[in-house]
């Protein structure tokens, strides 16, 4: 699906991790509703989507806001911090992640990361995985890095990325991965496509905007946005 008819050709991909390379989303919901039922909270969908791709400090105080909790964001971070190391022990690769970046590593197509994540958190979720991840060029960090002054939905992290390449990239000419609403708005408004692997429980009304749609990772062709196409089938 795509609200396009015409794709454009990019010589630079940057990556969302959580949700989008990493199966992690579903461990932040369980983290969430924990600490939600503590207060007699069910932590369910309006709220979940908005959370999604924000920086861990804006979506506590999200949280708080929309249920009232009687909670400090730091008090809210505490509990979230602890949760994180008790179930972020065994974070799995998404379907086709792998592929897709060693493919893109190969033919010498620039790629970074760019994560609401902060450094401590990147740390815990990427400690089976250190061989993927140190594929890109650089890793954003936006939760730790002072140059991302304002999360997604806004275009900081991504324009970041962008200049932090040796040769810093045209927006134009970067491809961004997503899964989150937010991260695809912010992707846009940095003047970047951007091609949306949803949870499949996102409602289509949010998947409207991104400018190719796809099911997984597995199912991305390089060629139609003038990158090179894989040797073989996934």
């Amino acid at each position: 699906m795509t609200n396009n008819t015409q794709f454009k050709p990019v010589t630079h991909c940057i990556f969302d991790m959580d949700g989008l390379l990493l199966d992690t989303e579903r461990i932040y919901k369980v983290i969430y509703q924990n600490i939600c039922s503590m207060y007699g909270q069910r932590y369910e969908s309006d709220i979940q989507f908005q959370v999604l791709g924000r920086p861990e400090r804006t979506g506590a105080e999200m949280i708080i806001e929309h249920y009232k909790l009687p909670l400090s964001a730091n008090e809210f971070q505490q509990i979230y911090h602890r949760l994180q190391k008790e179930l972020f022990t065994d974070v799995k690769l998404m379907p086709g992640a792998e592929r897709l970046l060693r493919h893109l590593k190969a033919h010498n197509i620039p790629i970074a990361l760019a994560t609401s994540s902060s450094a401590e958190s990147y740390k815990l979720k990427t400690v089976n995985s250190l061989e993927v991840f140190d594929l890109f060029n650089h890793q954003v960090l936006g939760g730790s890095d002072p140059d991302v002054r304002r999360g997604k939905p806004c275009p900081d992290i991504f324009i970041v990325a962008a200049e932090r390449f040796p040769e810093p990239a045209d927006p134009a000419k970067c491809l961004v991965f997503e899964d989150a609403p937010n991260g695809v708005q912010a992707a846009l408004a940095a003047g970047m496509q951007c091609v949306m692997v949803p949870d499949e429980n996102l409602p289509k009304r949010l998947q409207t905007d991104a400018t190719l749609v796809i099911n997984s990772l597995e199912e991305f062709k390089p060629e139609l946005f003038g990158l090179p196409a894989f040797a073989d089938k996934a």
